[in-house]
């Protein structure tokens, strides 16, 4: 039986502010789309990495539970970072989010990323079917 994809979305974190959903919910997975430092109403996160990494991960807990699912439930996590120089200090604030749970990751420095903020992460995730 083929599934058909859920459209996963909550005011707790941006709208999309493309042709795109927050999340898609197919079978026992979800995709969320990649979560920049914006708040919930649209308005982007100042200060540095710190900041911004913060502000990625509520968004992105903020769809997580929408769907059902948290941290726990993350299997792959794909992280856009502006200044690979920064690294550390997003892997520290990444760590504390996951704790023992450690997804798969792929970490990759872009030229530039959406109203030039400085990391984009996006997660698949392994949910319950209902």
């Amino acid at each position: 039986m083929k599934h058909q994809p859920q459209i996963i979305a909550t005011s707790k974190a941006p709208a999309a502010i493309g042709p795109y959903s927050q999340a898609i919910k197919l079978g026992n997975l979800l995709f969320t789309s990649g979560q920049i430092p914006l708040d919930a109403d649209g308005q982007l996160i100042e200060g540095g990495i710190e900041e911004q990494t913060h502000q990625v991960f509520r968004n992105l807990e903020a769809v997580l539970a929408e769907a059902g699912a948290t941290f726990a439930d993350v299997a792959k996590a794909t992280v856009f970072i502006k200044d690979m120089n920064q690294f550390a200090a997003l892997n520290a604030i990444y760590a504390s989010y996951f704790g023992d749970h450690k997804p798969a990751r792929s970490t990759v420095e872009v030229a530039r990323l959406p109203k030039d903020v400085l990391v984009e992460i996006e997660l698949i995730v392994s949910i319950e079917v209902e």
